[in-house]
């Protein structure tokens, strides 16, 4: 013990720099003390009971017993005071001891003599069944208020024991003996401790030559005797853990239940032993000197806190935080613990880095100031170049020192196993960044150490999973070279775009990917194929295009039908992918020609067709295959300089040929992709459709960009743009399929346009070539339809120099001839028409100017003989009166048909009213002229009326 090192931890704790001294107040002699509720309690041989404040000054007193008071504890549960001491005796046979509780929170009502606090209960100690002995320990345990356990330890080796409501007097009593260690020898209870574990009470007991334990929750209590040795008074003590601590000449012991446990050696007479705090307070006697020593032991540091030379100590207790030591002269020494950073100052200005660390570990502080001193002991280990114990140090750092500042320390070559240690300790408590991860698995890289590197990325627990960034370390390990770290750490990461841009940019395993990629959920292969499909396409076309088929059409499950269209709009489109095949337009044919096979109705049917018109009309599409068929071998290609010498004009010849062939199967392709192109405007464009299923703008276009006749004219004919078919033709100088287009498209009976012959005589009219054979026959089709007249077919044929009379001869000749048979036609209806008009103007002159006789006998209604009073009708009908009705001013028999002639010529005149439906008319009529006519027959546009200027001004517009 002599080789502890000596620290003052402690220092005087005075008011105002003044010597504490017990009050002038409190005369007698203090022969028992307590503490509690930030106050000091004296009692004192006079029977007072005395309370201090912090700055000892008396608070009030209060006298408590008669004679002398002997002992008094202070409960902490509930604010009273438990005090022995001498009263007066009513009886010789009473002992004058007895037992009292105060209650500190109620004073004695005002007008008494002297402030003291109400006494609750006075108890005599000794009885009949407990002999009267002299006290020589005292000690209460609060249960559970107002419950308590007094146990009264006797010179006799008794210890009485009183439990209950003291209060109200519900009390118990028993008794405990001590065995003496010699016959006929007493054995004076020296100290006692209650020891308390969940509900086991137990009572440490101590005599000079032993110490004993019961256990209270027995009945009756068992007595254990742990020790065969004891100690004096004032030598015991407990601990914050519940330990029994006694002082010997030799040493002091700790006691726990099973036993004796650590042993101090510390030598000297220890006149009073305490617990502060963690620290073991002892008060030593040198009988050399015949001074005391007070020293405060720090156990777990192995250090003294404070040592002082003292004078005689009457009584020792702690208050206030603080020690306080009461002195034989009166005078009061106390003493107050230095706060952390003064002391660690101390212990850092000696060096005494391990000593500072257990003593911020040992009184549990904070783990911020803990690091803190750690960081300081790996500081002064890292100055004396020791780097290993530094790096120790600064490992338990972690959490609260910024990692940087040890990373710069370690970054030298030579420490680089060191920092290794410490990154990987940061990833273990998780507290590693990105960058921690790369500058740890450069390291593993750089010192070549594999097998840390897969235990450190292929740890199978779940834990080591998230000790560092996997991106990270993905991206370290491939850039080092580690490329099946990468996958592997990608994999189980389930980061799919970094294992298959390894597979694929790094190591070329195409077929790899493609198998990682099927084996992935249909969401999760669409994204990874959508970033790294252009690598596959250009190497593996037709294993990712089956891919591709897979997640469009899901063809895994064999109980879906690809004409549910709900189901299809849940599946990914095709357009969705059609980015990767930016560099291969062939592949991306193929793909939409194999999707558009098997699906019929897609919600990306419109796309996907507008995407192979674009595909099948282009002109630069490129084709693969055709540089693998026509490529020459690297073996071939070798040729020897003398054979290219020799053999040049060969060489040139050949590579002409492949040009040639290049060039025609490049052709015969295109073809064929035009083919297809008709054979897609055909099957999206039916008869049956209201609209194509495809773009039609974009349709023209391309065909218009690529001089794709077919499609055009397709497209102009379902389109009803006959002119622009024909246009198409005349373009083109194709009379014979321009004539059998206009045969097909300008018959009436059909629906056709009868109109597109007079273009198509236009055109071979302003030829300015003999076509004769056309015209001819181009005649014969206006002639039945009646197109053109006659006169308009001359002019328009007059202006190709190259065409001879004979090629209209026969067809003047039949138009005249119907000209004049019509002529004679109409000539005999004009006579008939002018022979019925004299006619009606003879009736209607007679009717003006001659009497009408009738003759009628019987009335046309009722068949009966005509009698007055009759009705005779113009029309000659005649009625009687009565048959007529209300009805006599038109003829029954004729009203109806009158009445229809009226009623057809008032709607003839609100039609005629209807300026759109009469050009209409007149427009769509082979013959605008009889239109006209007939309206001015049916006497509609003849009638004359008067219209306001406006009105005209808006009709002739």
């Amino acid at each position: 013990m002599y080789q502890w090192k000596r620290f003052e931890f402690f220092e005087e704790k005075s008011g105002g720099g003044k010597i504490c001294t017990i009050p002038a107040e409190i005369t007698g002699k203090i022969e028992c003390c307590s503490s509690g509720r930030g106050r000091i309690i004296l009692g004192c041989n006079d029977g007072t009971v005395s309370f201090l404040d912090r700055a000892f000054k008396l608070t009030y007193t209060f006298q408590a017993h008669t004679s002398s008071v002997l002992f008094l504890q202070h409960l902490k549960q509930k604010n009273s005071l438990v005090t022995i001491g001498e009263d007066e005796q009513a009886s010789p046979q009473l002992s004058p001891l007895c037992l009292k509780v105060f209650d500190l929170d109620k004073m004695q009502p005002e007008g008494s003599s002297m402030t003291s606090p109400v006494c609750i209960q006075i108890l005599r100690i000794f009885t009949n069944q407990f002999p009267e002995a002299k006290i020589t320990s005292f000690l209460v345990h609060e249960d559970a208020p107002p419950i308590l356990l007094i146990s009264i330890g006797l010179e006799t080796g008794f210890i009485y024991c009183i439990k209950g409501d003291i209060a109200r007097e519900r009390i118990t009593r028993f008794r405990l003996q001590v065995e003496a260690s010699l016959e006929n020898t007493l054995s004076p209870i020296t100290g006692l401790g209650y020891r308390v574990e969940g509900k086991a009470l137990q009572l440490f007991a101590v005599c000079p030559t032993s110490v004993s334990l019961f256990n209270l929750h027995e009945q009756p209590p068992k007595r254990q005797t742990l020790d065969q040795i004891g100690c004096n008074l004032n030598a015991v003590a407990m601990s914050d853990h519940l330990e029994l601590i006694i002082g010997r000449p030799e040493a002091v012991y700790f006691y726990e239940v099973d036993g004796r446990g650590p042993c101090w050696a510390f030598e000297g007479e220890k006149r009073f032993l305490g617990w502060f705090r963690g620290y073991l307070l002892c008060v030593i006697a040198d009988p050399r000197s015949n001074k005391n020593t007070f020293n405060v032991y720090d156990l777990k540091n192995r250090l003294i806190a404070h040592s002082m030379v003292i004078g005689e100590v009457l009584h020792m207790l702690c208050e206030w935080g603080n020690i306080i030591l009461i002195m034989n002269d009166r005078k009061v020494l106390c003493l107050g613990e230095k706060d952390m950073e003064s002391k660690l100052d101390m212990l850092f200005k000696k060096n005494l880095y391990p000593t500072a660390v257990n003593l911020v570990q040992s009184q549990q502080a904070d783990a911020a100031a803990t690091a803190e001193v750690l960081r300081k002991y790996g500081d002064h280990l890292y100055g004396q170049q020791d780097y290993k114990g530094a790096m120790s140090q600064y490992i338990h750092t972690i959490g609260y020192l910024e990692p940087s500042y040890v990373i710069q320390k370690f970054l030298d070559t030579q420490r680089i196993d060191n920092l290794t240690n410490y990154l990987e300790e940061l990833h273990e408590r998780g507290q590693a960044s990105k960058d921690h991860t790369t500058l740890l698995l450069n390291c593993y890289t750089k010192l070549k150490h594999v097998e840390k590197l897969n235990k450190f990325m292929k740890g199978e627990d779940e834990v080591s999973e998230r000790k560092f960034d996997v991106e990270t370390a993905i991206r370290v390990c491939r850039t080092a070279g580690y490329h099946e770290h990468a996958m592997y750490v990608a994999k189980k990461a389930e980061k799919h775009e970094w294992y298959l841009k390894i597979l694929l940019e790094d190591l070329g395993r195409y077929q790899e990917a493609l198998q990682y990629i099927s084996s992935l959920e249909p969401s999760q292969a669409g994204v990874t194929i959508k970033d790294y499909g252009k690598i596959l396409i250009e190497h593996k076309p037709t294993e990712t295009i089956e891919i591709l088929m897979k997640l469009c059409t899901d063809t895994r499950e064999s109980n879906r039908t690809t004409s549910n269209g709900t189901y299809l709009s849940l599946l990914p489109s095709p357009m969705d992918f059609i980015n990767i095949f930016v560099h291969s337009s062939q592949s991306l044919m193929l793909f939409l020609e194999n999707y558009v096979t098997r699906v019929k109705d897609s919600p990306a049917q419109l796309e996907i067709h507008n995407t192979l018109l674009e595909l099948y009309l282009s002109n630069d599409l490129s084709f693969p295959s055709i540089s693998q068929e026509n490529g020459v071998d690297s073996h071939d290609a070798y040729v020897d300089s003398s054979r290219e010498v020799n053999n040049g004009s060969m060489k040139e010849s050949k590579k002409k040929s492949g040009v040639e062939s290049q060039d025609n199967e490049k052709q015969r392709n295109r073809q064929e992709r035009f083919q297809k192109g008709l054979a897609l405007l055909n099957s999206a464009w039916t008869s049956d459709m209201e609209h194509p299923l495809y773009d039609l703008d974009l349709a023209i276009i391309l065909c218009e960009m690529n001089a794709f006749k077919d499609g055009l004219l397709f497209l102009y004919e379902k389109m009803k743009l006959y002119k622009e078919v024909i246009a198409c033709y005349m373009q083109a100088h194709d009379h014979e399929g321009l004539i059998q287009c206009c045969k097909k498209l300008g018959d009436s009976t059909q629906g056709g346009d009868p109109s597109l012959f007079a273009d198509l005589l236009k055109y071979f009219g302003e030829l300015g070539e003999d076509c004769s054979k056309e015209v001819k026959e181009i005649l014969t089709y206006i002639e039945r339809d009646d197109v053109l007249p006659p006169i308009v077919v001359l002019q328009t044929l007059s202006k190709n120099p190259c065409l001879t009379l004979s090629v209209v001869k026969d067809y003047i000749a039949r138009k005249l001839e119907q000209e004049s048979k019509l002529i004679e036609d109409d000539r005999m209806s004009i006579e008939k028409y002018q022979e019925d008009t004299a006619s009606m103007r003879k009736e209607i002159h007679e009717l003006k100017s001659n009497a009408k006789i009738f003759q009628l006998s019987k009335c046309t209604a009722c068949t009966f003989t005509l009698d007055l009073p009759a009705v005779h009708f113009m029309c000659m009908h005649s009625f009687h009166l009565r048959c007529l009705g209300d009805n006599e001013k038109e003829c029954p028999e004729c009203a109806p048909e009158y009445r229809l002639v009226l009623e057809t010529k008032r709607n003839l005149e609100v039609n005629a009213k209807e300026q759109d439906q009469f050009f209409k008319q007149v427009k769509s009529s082979k013959d605008g002229f009889s239109v006209i006519a007939d309206y001015f027959g049916k006497g509609i546009v003849s009638k004359t009326s008067i219209v306001p200027e406006e009105s005209l001004q808006t009709g002739s517009s």
